[in-house]
């Protein structure tokens, strides 16, 4: 299942290049093109879904999670730690409308707490 004017849809399909991570049969992962940290992989499912609100079924987005251990280990960030992040609609600032998992990681975060003053 593909939608035409999707970015990752064109990605999935080769049509766009991108950095390969990891694949397989059900996901594809690919570094961010604006990181937000030295590592920032996106995992997206090959099958087009809007977000995680999607009625996703459940084999498949258990294949998309389980993607993130095996992005993380590739990356390098499981002894010191990675964040996972799921951006849900524009309120969330989702900015492609494919659902994708960030895999953040290779520098210390903040626990996104505002500042004490």
């Amino acid at each position: 299942m593909r939608k035409d004017d999707c970015l990752f849809c064109k990605i999935v399909a080769g049509e766009i290049p991108c950095t390969k991570v990891y694949e397989d049969d059900d996901v594809l992962a690919f570094d961010d093109v604006s990181p937000m940290m030295p590592v920032h992989t996106l995992i997206v499912p090959k099958n087009h879904y809007d977000n995680i609100a999607d009625d996703i079924p459940t084999e498949e987005m258990g294949r998309l999670f389980g993607a993130v251990a095996k992005v993380a280990e590739i990356k390098g960030v499981t002894e010191g730690g990675f964040r996972t992040l799921v951006n849900t609609g524009d309120h969330a600032c989702q900015s492609v409308h494919h659902i994708h998992v960030h895999v953040l990681g290779g520098a210390q975060m903040n626990d996104g707490s505002p500042a004490a003053e």
